[in-house]
């Protein structure tokens, strides 16, 4: 469904999602016009978007992963609620219908408001599992490699931004108004994100570039994987030896087919999500590399139907449904 310059775009924008088209092009060998139009085609037909967000280990934010069980009749509308808030990303229903799952994005380590006072005044919810995450291994500011095929490394280091410096960066009121901005659209120009936040074009200008030189602004990319061969995702909740998970963790973080690995509180204590182009490569990842780790205690796979927000705002597609015979995550 893409040709190469289209992934060679989509390549492009996650090793620098606010790079010019006039570069991009550059680097793919092609025109600024042509960059452009094949960006507003993915857009469009492929619900990409580029999305600015804080990394939670350099901002002060924290996420919380929530498995919210109910009635299937109930489960899409509740997701779509959910969905509509500003503190929720990767909505999306679960378990044959049966689970809405979401991250809960929050300000500090306190438990969200939403998992305190909005959720149980919803009848719907028969139960509620809710898991602090402690460390992300993979995933966040690290993309999956399944999209980062295109280019050499030569192109990718005309791409490359300043690695950022580190350090501890808290969010402030200012800077909240810029993030719900660049949540909305990464690539906002500065006479958009002025509009967006009453700033100056100068003084966004640094702002931003401070944000990124400490680490604690990064750009994600938003596609349809289905693009990617990718019809088969799944949730994966594992139960693995408290002083083996650092090594388990680690070791699946190299693993093709994961795109996120984060250890958690809560019953089980570590998450990872699966991309697979069908049910027979899950199965065969979840015997033969998965099975080969003896501290894996127990193991739960949950198939994603569908995807009704990711990172940024609700899809513009609507609810993203994968294919009946599929399993899956986000």
């Amino acid at each position: 469904m893409l040709d190469e310059v289209d992934r060679g775009l989509v390549h492009a924008l996650h090793i620098d999602g606010r790079a010019p088209f006039a570069r991009i092009g550059e680097v793919l060998g092609v025109s600024t016009q042509t960059v452009a139009r094949r960006y507003r085609r993915l857009r469009t037909e492929f619900g990409l978007r580029v999305v600015g967000l804080p990394d939670p280990g350099r901002t002060g934010t924290t996420q919380w992963l929530v498995r919210l069980t109910c009635a299937p009749a109930a489960a899409r509308k509740l997701a779509r609620a959910l969905a509509g808030r500003d503190d929720t990303s990767w909505v999306m229903l679960t378990s044959g219908g049966t689970e809405v799952f979401l991250i809960v994005d929050g300000p500090g380590p306190g438990a969200p408001a939403l998992l305190l006072d909005d959720l149980p005044r919803t009848s719907a919810i028969t139960g509620i599992s809710a898991h602090y995450v402690l460390h992300t291994y993979l995933g966040g500011p690290t993309a999956w490699p399944g999209r980062l095929t295109v280019l050499d490394v030569g192109q990718r280091r005309k791409l490359l931004p300043p690695a950022p410096t580190g350090g501890h960066r808290p969010i402030s009121t200012a800077d909240a108004r810029l993030f719900a901005a660049l949540r909305a659209d990464g690539r906002a120009t500065l006479a958009d994100l002025a509009a967006g936040t009453g700033w100056s074009q100068s003084t966004l200008a640094r702002r931003i570039a401070d944000l990124r030189a400490t680490g604690a602004l990064y750009l994600d990319v938003e596609v349809d994987d289905r693009v990617f061969d990718v019809t088969t995702r799944a949730l994966l909740w594992a139960t693995v030896a408290p002083g083996q998970l650092d090594t388990v963790a680690e070791a699946l973080s190299g693993h093709e087919e994961l795109a996120f690995v984060a250890a958690t509180t809560g019953r089980t204590n570590l998450i990872a999500e699966a991309l697979c182009p069908d049910p027979a490569a899950l199965h065969r990842y979840l015997t033969h590399r998965l099975g080969s780790f003896d501290a894996i205690h127990a193991l739960e796979t949950t198939p994603v139907l569908a995807t009704v927000k990711a990172t940024g705002a609700p899809s513009p597609l609507g609810v993203r449904a994968r294919p009946h015979s599929q399993t899956r995550y986000g």
